[in-house]
């Protein structure tokens, strides 16, 4: 007959296909340690084996992505408290166990472990529609927009051997002279359709300043009479490409229009879109990556997840030396130096702010830095008391 413990902690090291779970006691003794095929009826077994070995079981990931939506999905729906361990900190634990090689079973005793000894770990107290809706849409816009790169580099790559002057005449990461390539990739033919009849074409396909476009392009063409070798092939490979970036633009849109509308459906939108260079997209990356904020106790936690909360490294007599932290989210960081560089160029608070730290002798990005971690104490504050921002400081009552 197996012991029922008062306590223990579940480590389950997540993957596609299966998890490897690990439970272990209040001494670190291993409960129990198996595989669990990444399917409903094995998770809901798992969740019963382990209720029924403790009074009360902490269970802890090391991913909070896709490969564990359903296992947290579970996790949250029959009330089991969740915590989220960093891989980084998982793998740097891994080297003080026995043995040398990697292997599931391992990282999850070492994730019980990691979860048992530390009390500071990031609870998950998810809501699975919105948090998981806006990560999957927030995901899938930024494939896309690094597909948009890719293209557009391979594309101007094509066009160097077809003519340099016109892969100098155009910024394709916008629309006009995608256009103009989606249907005229040869000096040869631009030169034929001349400035007026370009003009009409781009016109027709809702170009503004199009007689303007058609000159830059027919002066590049008319810069290069010489046909280079393989022009034909390379035309057929740059009117390929450009059709592909617009179609791609058009799915960025349709992205960023389902994430405005699942953003908005939440009821914090409103403040955050009210502060000063945070928009729906920005907005959205934010929730998708601190969903409720139930984990985060004050401001300074949040800024330390974002990496803007400096951590002290003192050696000996060296005391007060502090550096940035190495394990934070880059995408939370990016949210809010993104946002106040924006803000910054704003008329209000966050300019003069930036404008003081400049005027203090602080570089660009210190001071934009700065800026940042300024502004996660406020939009903590906003968020904590549901108050939209406003330029002027709130009245403090008074008895």
């Amino acid at each position: 007959m197996s012991i029922r413990h008062q306590r223990i902690w579940v480590g389950i090291d997540v993957g596609k296909g299966h998890h490897w779970a690990t439970g272990v006691d209040a001494d670190g003794e291993t409960v129990f340690s198996t595989k669990v095929i990444n399917d409903e009826g094995q998770i809901l077994q798992l969740i019963e084996t382990a209720k029924k070995r403790a009074e009360q079981v902490r269970w802890a990931v090391d991913i909070s992505g896709r490969p564990s939506a359903l296992l947290l999905a579970l996790l949250v729906a029959h009330g089991q408290a969740v915590v989220y361990i960093p891989g980084k900190t998982v793998n740097r634990m891994s080297s003080a166990y026995c043995g040398e090689g990697k292997t599931d079973a391992k990282d999850a005793r070492v994730i019980a472990d990691l979860a048992r000894m530390r009390r500071d770990f990031r609870p998950l107290e998810l809501s699975i529609e919105l948090q998981y809706g806006l990560r999957m849409l927030v995901g899938h816009r930024a494939d896309l927009i690094a597909d948009r790169v890719r293209l557009i580099n391979r594309m101007r790559e094509a066009l160097l051997g077809i003519c340099p002057a016109l892969e100098r005449a155009f910024d394709y990461s916008k629309r006009p002279g995608l256009i103009l390539l989606s249907g005229y990739q040869r000096p040869e033919a631009i030169r034929r359709m001349g400035v007026k009849r370009l003009t009409t074409w781009l016109a027709r396909r809702a170009i503004r300043e199009a007689e303007r476009h058609a000159q830059a392009a027919f002066e590049a063409a008319s810069a290069q009479q010489i046909v280079l070798p393989g022009e034909s092939v390379a035309a057929a490979l740059v009117r390929d490409l450009a059709h592909r970036i617009l179609d791609v633009d058009a799915q960025l849109k349709a992205a960023e229009r389902d994430i405005t509308s699942l953003f908005r459906s939440d009821e914090r939108s409103e403040i955050i879109e009210s502060m000063p260079g945070i928009g729906p997209i920005l907005g959205a990356e934010f929730l998708a990556i601190v969903g409720d904020m139930s984990g985060y106790e004050n401001s300074g936690q949040l800024a330390a997840h974002a990496g803007l909360a400096p951590v002290p490294r003192d050696s000996g007599r060296r005391t007060g030396n502090y550096h940035r932290p190495k394990n934070y989210s880059r995408r939370l960081r990016h949210v809010f130096y993104m946002s106040s560089i924006t803000a910054m160029r704003m008329t209000g608070p966050s300019q003069v702010y930036y404008r003081k730290k400049r005027a203090d002798g602080h570089l660009h990005i210190q001071a934009v830095l700065s800026l940042a971690r300024r502004r996660v104490d406020v939009l903590w504050a906003m968020l904590r008391d549901k108050r939209c921002f406003t330029a002027e400081a709130p009245e403090v009552a008074t008895a």
